[in-house]
């Protein structure tokens, strides 16, 4: 990916951005001190794509979207790495109007709990003219017109989406608002947090549909945050897999699924309950996973679960080591794996601890 210089806000390219993402790492503070939720994260994304990030509650999925739009929160805060969007530069050295003007314009967010993102004392009618004057939008008319065609694409009525408060629209209705919320100011690098939890099939299949669509036609680069595995088979294009604050395999949704090579992935997927055939082959992983308290400060973050720990496991960090279009941080991942048999994952497939909220 070729990075640009930083540009003012409003000379942006319009075309879908790719990110690089290197030796990222967040640090939150406790009364044990200064703990990371994200260390040496390094991962690129390529213009035009939709990609997954998966993991228990607790891997650091929702810590590092956040990151990309440098809105870590205290206890929190970036300690290190760099966030290089085209067009923007490093997203790390951004701040105060120039920081605002991005999020919005050039990265859109949608967040996990949609509820949480509306105000439920004003109608979104003037929530969204609130964010287009905070933007600059001179022509109202213009964005509620691009607005109401937002939501009737997404099967609403754009109208009365517009002059309804939060609490007047179901889970599903929220969310929808969310992703036009997001869209709106012509932001072509989206970032969706959770954007299925707590919806009911038929909602969510909707949802993705959406998201597809929308993706395709507006020519976005889309990152999705999710516990569940079923939605990242259906939407995506590639697949980070996360585990204690590291990335620990990265490539096409269709190899990572189909032929799993790191030991958390391969657990993943085995613990997923089968729709048909033999139900006892799905196997729980063992153990739990870690917390900012009880993550090693050496050695591989995974060992205290892995089948094939190692020796070398308990004192060196494993390594993202390319493997064709793909990388795995394993030292075992080029030692045979005897009697691993790993199914592709179904749309119904949910990461263990699915329902649980990602606080990092």
């Amino acid at each position: 990916m070729t990075t640009t210089s930083r540009v003012p806000v409003t000379l942006v390219t319009r075309a879908a951005p790719g990110v690089e993402v290197r030796d990222l790492t967040v640090v939150y503070k406790t009364p044990l001190g200064e703990l990371p939720a994200l260390r040496g994260v390094s991962m690129i994304v390529e213009p035009g794509t939709i990609t997954g990030i998966v993991g228990e509650s607790g891997s650091g999925k929702s810590t590092l979207a956040l990151s990309l739009l440098n809105a870590v929160q205290p206890p929190g805060r970036i300690a290190g790495g760099s966030v290089e969007i085209d067009g923007l530069g490093d997203v790390l050295t951004l701040g105060g109007e120039e920081l605002r003007q991005a999020r919005g314009r050039h990265l859109g967010y949608v967040f996990q709990a949609a509820q949480n993102s509306l105000n439920p004392l004003k109608t979104v009618g003037k929530q969204l003219l609130d964010l287009g004057r905070s933007h600059g939008v001179r022509d109202g008319r213009a964005l509620v017109r691009d607005a109401m065609s937002l939501l009737e694409r997404m099967g609403l009525d754009g109208a009365r989406v517009l002059d309804s408060h939060q609490h007047q629209l179901s889970g599903g209705m929220r969310q929808r608002v969310g992703i036009m919320l997001a869209l709106v100011l012509n932001a072509h690098l989206v970032i969706l947090d959770e954007p299925t939890t707590a919806l009911d099939m038929i909602t969510q299949a909707t949802i993705l549909r959406i998201v597809r669509e929308v993706h395709q036609e507006r020519g976005l680069t889309t990152l999705m945050v999710t516990h569940d595995i079923g939605v990242a088979a259906e939407v995506t294009d590639r697949l980070a897999v996360m585990y204690g604050g590291r990335l620990v395999e990265h490539g096409p949704t269709r190899e990572v699924l189909g032929a799993p090579r790191h030991p958390y992935t391969q657990g993943l997927i085995q613990a997923i309950p089968r729709l048909s055939g033999d139900i006892t082959q799905a196997r729980a992983l063992p153990g739990r996973p870690p917390t900012l308290g009880t993550l090693p400060s050496a050695g591989c973050v995974f060992r205290e679960r892995c089948p094939r720990r190692m020796d070398v496991c308990e004192t060196d960090d494993p390594l993202a080591v390319a493997h064709g279009d793909r990388s795995v941080a394993c030292h075992a991942v080029e030692l045979p794996t005897p009697g691993v048999r790993v199914e592709r994952a179904t749309p119904a497939a949910r990461v263990p601890s699915g329902a649980e909220e990602d606080h990092t």
